[in-house]
């Protein structure tokens, strides 16, 4: 976490609920915002519709990266390859390592990185958060601090005075998200989660399941609409 607020921020921003409650939370602090999403050919590609409706709640700049031929290469993964089915299930199973995307969030740092230093930003946010340590290796407080000192050694004598990357909610759970992000009165029905994409959630792909799990451990009223029936209700 940087020592203060920082003034400007460059944010990865899937139009997701975590990146969208980081923002809020930024912009009730009076951080300028650069959003920054990545079309990476995923399959759920409707999460940067959302994120452009999202964007222009918040009044931020915000700019959609193209990498589309790039996704076309990363094979195996149920995100980007469409021989590869998306599981359901509960992100503590093992069938849920198939959507790992290889290098996913170090590649999307990058971007933002460069954008942030471009533009005169002092930060670089992303939203994970602790429910996704077990399966993506890029979410863990290693990874970040790596990525930190990567980037304080490629930038040497570039870097503005207090620059940071970081993620606020690493070492939270996604029920403390929805809770902050209800407190911030984050537009969570405008928010999208479901690696399926489509016009609904499906509602029982691990990331509407965890969505699910989310709202109501938190207490929250769950404004999604659900294609199935969740088994846990």
């Amino acid at each position: 976490m940087p020592l203060s607020v920082p003034r400007h921020a460059a944010v990865i921003f899937s139009g997701g609920l975590d990146s969208s409650t980081a923002a809020y939370q930024l912009a009730a602090d009076g951080t300028r915002l650069t959003l920054l999403s990545i079309d990476y050919g995923q399959q759920h590609r409707t999460e940067l519709d959302h994120a452009v409706t999202i964007a222009a709640q918040l009044e931020a700049r915000h700019h959609v990266v193209d990498l589309r031929s790039l996704g076309a290469l990363l094979e195996g993964s149920a995100l980007t390859d469409r021989n590869v089915d998306v599981p359901d299930g509960h992100y503590a199973h093992e069938t849920m390592r198939s959507t790992v995307v290889p290098h996913r969030n170090a590649l999307l740092l990058d971007i933002a990185v460069s954008v942030a230093l471009s533009e005169g930003a002092t930060a670089v946010v992303f939203g994970a958060h602790a429910g996704d340590h077990p399966i993506y290796p890029d979410c863990r407080p290693q990874f970040l601090a790596a990525f930190q000192q990567m980037v304080a050694v490629a930038n040497e004598g570039h870097l503005p005075p207090g620059f940071a990357v970081f993620a606020p909610f690493l070492h939270l759970t996604k029920a403390d998200i929805v809770r902050i992000g209800a407190g911030l009165g984050v537009p969570f029905e405008l928010t999208w989660s479901c690696y399926r994409g489509g016009t609904v959630h499906c509602g029982t792909c691990g990331t509407c399941v965890e969505r699910r799990e989310a709202f109501c451990l938190a207490g929250v009223a769950d404004p999604t609409e659900y294609a199935a029936a969740w088994a846990g209700a």
